[in-house]
């Protein structure tokens, strides 16, 4: 599972665990306190924007060639580009230093911090556990009206599966991005999903728009097979899957030309990784 569904909205399951964790970690620094009514949510506050800011910084930093080209897109936290070991350091050394400061925070704050971590893990492990890594056998449909399989598309190499639809903007926006990827990434596959269109619709829409973009294996899944069964209920869902066909990891949301490199870095490795194996 991937995505929370709330009513018609869909809510990453990492925000979730986020939210758990912070919620968990305010109420017991508050217990542990209460005698010296020390509360430890404002700290905690202030700890996930220097998260959240330095592991953005730290991604800019990282992929700045990718973004040269458009600067303006390094405020666009919508791709989901954080590097997440430079924002837990940036996170632990803000509490080093304000429980240094205030000696009273610091059993209240370490407390806090443990149950909050206990309960990200906890759910995170109960999460993985019920999580299916491997590629999707529901069948598939080409634009040719054939039937397929991701399997199939994938002819034993690393794959991309973009889960996209007509009416999604992200989705539209991202499509030149992984269309470029398509073409320089000789070594893997890419597989776009329209998820709960009929054929035409999506026939109709590469036809036009993605003839300009020369896309290659787009197939349909008019019953949102493959989103169910990763669990992903919003659009757009990026997958990538290993050589052996387990996924390494997701992207959920318009990815940028930087995000992309990450993650196709990331699927390099593990590719390699296996191959050793």
């Amino acid at each position: 599972m991937h995505t929370l569904p709330i009513g018609p909205l869909s809510l990453p399951i990492t925000f979730f665990l986020i939210l758990v964790a912070l919620l968990v970690a305010a109420g017991v620094g508050r217990l542990f306190g209460a005698g010296q009514r020390t509360g430890v949510a404002n700290i905690l506050i202030d700890m996930l924007i220097a998260a959240v800011l330095v592991a953005r910084i730290a991604f800019v930093a990282i992929w700045f060639d990718t973004y040269r080209s458009a600067p303006w897109s390094m405020l666009d936290i919508r791709d989901g580009g954080f590097t997440p070991w430079a924002g837990l350091i940036a996170a632990l050394l803000l509490a080093f230093w304000r429980a240094w400061r205030r000696p009273a925070l610091r059993r209240p704050l370490a407390f806090g911090l443990a149950a909050g971590a206990v309960a990200w893990a906890g759910l995170f492990a109960a999460i993985r556990l019920m999580e299916n890594t491997a590629m999707p056998q529901a069948p598939l449909t080409t634009l040719a009206g054939e039937p397929t399989t991701l399997a199939a598309l994938a002819q034993g190499k690393p794959t991309v599966v973009n889960l996209w639809a007509t009416w999604c903007p992200p989705c539209r926006r991202e499509m030149p991005v992984l269309a470029a990827a398509q073409k320089q990434e000789t070594g893997m596959q890419f597989v776009f999903v329209n998820q709960g269109e009929h054929l035409t619709t999506a026939q109709r829409f590469i036809n036009g728009v993605g003839a300009k973009l020369e896309l290659a294996n787009v197939v349909v899944d008019p019953g949102n097979a493959i989103g169910r069964e990763v669990g992903s209920g919003s659009l757009p869902t990026t997958l990538f899957y290993s050589a052996s066909g387990q996924l390494v990891d997701i992207h959920l949301g318009e990815l940028s030309a930087a995000s992309l490199a990450s993650k196709l870095d990331r699927l390099r490795s593990a590719s390699n990784l296996s191959n050793k194996e």
